[in-house]
């Protein structure tokens, strides 16, 4: 590893107040012209577009993002920013929600649908994991290459997609820096085409090492004064665990997982079969969820560090951090016991749909929030808008820019949730489902039949399933078939996604 990429961080500041001047300059379209004066490089950073970090957890629930177990998170960037109460991943799955979020599109569109190029009986059909992403063309059109095009200096470090195993950098990315075995300690990486190993050492604890990486990119990208967009996927909180570093290892020792109404529900004769075969949660099986919840938020402490790193690597540089937004969310959540579900995700349920996702950048009012449904086919178009690039015709979301600037007139309605995958001793036919949701409202339709619906406003935790053939309400259904085969650009059918969302 290059030892300059081994620096320090400094200690955090309160820059932050300074990006509202930014974006109004931004809004009046003034040119943004920033002189780095830094002991590291003498070069100045001129730019008339804005800098983009994208940090991505693995497997972090909506509910973790708390002030509690993410300190510097909460005050610099959800304190500082923008909070988004409904915002979710189409497909809670690693590999087809970072497919989604590269493309912009829902899954039955990239054709991911699941974390290995298995989905599909016929091996020669690119299906999920890092073959399919890459066997559909994928990596030839994306969030990285339009950005790359447009001017940008682009930088990936982390988890790219599973069962990644690349000897080259993809096009569009100017600093590579992949897991090639994704996990805290013991793993390989390829760093801009060579590969490399990391050991069990506290230096080379994953989270640490991306943070370095990441600070050097940024350093780099100043002293070439060029825009830059980062996207920083973390393992975190993603089991197996250890995955601690040792200054955080014992910072939440008996921290009990979340009691929402529905973990353990007692009466899940109303759900699906697959469902009702699970037995209530035992003694020892609870106990393994709380001691994984101790892991998991102790592992988010490195992030945590990671945040509070980067924004001060940006202050380091006059200018730089008023003119950058940062993006904190999650591929997907995690069931820990809610709805006797002990673990994973890719369900219809709102601990695997719901994730966090705050916005702090020029422009974006500090401790703002919003309950516009926002959704991860939304990050490509809303990177692009901010950048000035034209949105890409295959596009299924939309810019979040309007919202994040407090100037949106129309808004989606609606969403589309879908999930299909292998799981031992669950069929198809009842693991695979498409759902709509609502602020209000969500109906689930599963493969062999089976159909549920809820209304959140009076059950936020998806208790009572309230489906009945005769009393459905048929735009519901009507609306989910429009999601389910909606498209844009050259796929586009009558209805286009935004048009089937509504708003």
């Amino acid at each position: 590893m290059n030892p300059a990429r081994l620096e320090k961080a400094k200690p955090l500041g309160m820059g932050i107040m300074l990006a509202l001047a930014a974006g109004v300059a931004m809004a009046l379209g003034v040119t943004i012209s920033v002189t780095a004066s830094h002991p590291e490089s003498s070069s100045a950073q001129t730019v008339s577009k804005p800098n983009i970090i994208y940090i991505v957890t693995d497997d972090m629930r909506y509910d973790d993002l708390k002030a509690r177990y993410m300190p510097k998170t909460y005050s610099l960037l959800a304190n500082q920013g923008m909070t988004f109460k409904n915002a979710f991943v189409s497909t809670a799955w690693c590999c087809p929600s970072r497919a989604t979020t590269m493309r912009g599109q829902y899954a039955h569109n990239t054709g991911v649908w699941s974390i290995a190029n298995s989905y599909d009986p016929d091996p020669s059909v690119p299906d999920g994991g890092w073959e399919g992403y890459k066997g559909n063309g994928l990596e030839d059109d994306n969030i990285a290459t339009r950005l790359d095009a447009a001017g940008y200096r682009t930088g990936l470090f982390g988890k790219y997609l599973n069962h990644y195993r690349g000897t080259r950098v993809p096009r569009g990315w100017d600093d590579w820096f992949a897991f090639r075995s994704s996990a805290y300690y013991d793993y390989y990486v390829n760093d801009n085409g060579t590969k490399k190993y990391f050991g069990k050492t506290a230096s080379a604890y994953s989270t640490d090492v991306l943070s370095r990486e990441t600070r050097h990119f940024i350093r780099a990208s100043v002293a070439q004064s060029k825009p830059f967009f980062a996207y920083v996927a973390p393992f975190a909180p993603h089991d197996p665990y250890p995955g601690i570093i040792p200054r955080h290892e014992h910072d939440f020792d008996g921290e009990k997982a979340p009691r929402l109404p529905s973990f353990n529900e007692l009466d899940v004769s109303d759900k699906s079969p697959w469902i009702q075969s699970l037995p209530r949660l035992s003694s020892i099986k609870i106990a393994t969820i709380n001691k994984r919840h101790e892991d998991r938020v102790e592992s988010l402490r490195s992030v945590d560090d990671l945040v509070g790193a980067v924004v001060d690597k940006l202050k380091s540089y006059p200018g730089v951090l008023q003119n950058t937004y940062i993006v904190f969310t999650s591929d997907n959540g995690w069931h820990l016991g809610e709805h006797r579900i002990p673990e994973e995700k890719n369900r219809p349920y709102e601990e695997d749909h719901h994730i966090p996702l705050v916005i702090a950048g020029p422009g974006i009012a500090a401790g703002s929030t919003t309950n516009k449904l926002a959704l991860n086919t939304d990050y490509l178009p809303t990177f692009t808008k901010l950048a000035g690039v034209q949105i890409p015709s295959y596009v299924d979301g939309r810019s979040l820019r309007p919202v994040l600037m407090r100037n949106v007139t129309t808004w989606r309605t609606t969403i589309l949730l879908e999930g299909h995958g292998f799981q031992l001793g669950i069929p198809k036919v009842e693991r695979n489902y498409s759902a709509i949701r609502t602020r209000t409202t969500k109906y689930v339709e599963y493969e062999g039949g089976f159909r549920e619906l809820y209304d959140l406003s009076t059950d936020p935790y998806e208790l009572d399933n309230n489906y009945n053939s005769t009393t459905l309400p048929p735009t519901l259904a009507q609306r989910m078939q429009a999601l389910k085969t909606c498209a844009a650009g050259a796929k586009a059918p009558a209805v286009t996604c935004q048009t089937a969302e509504g708003g």
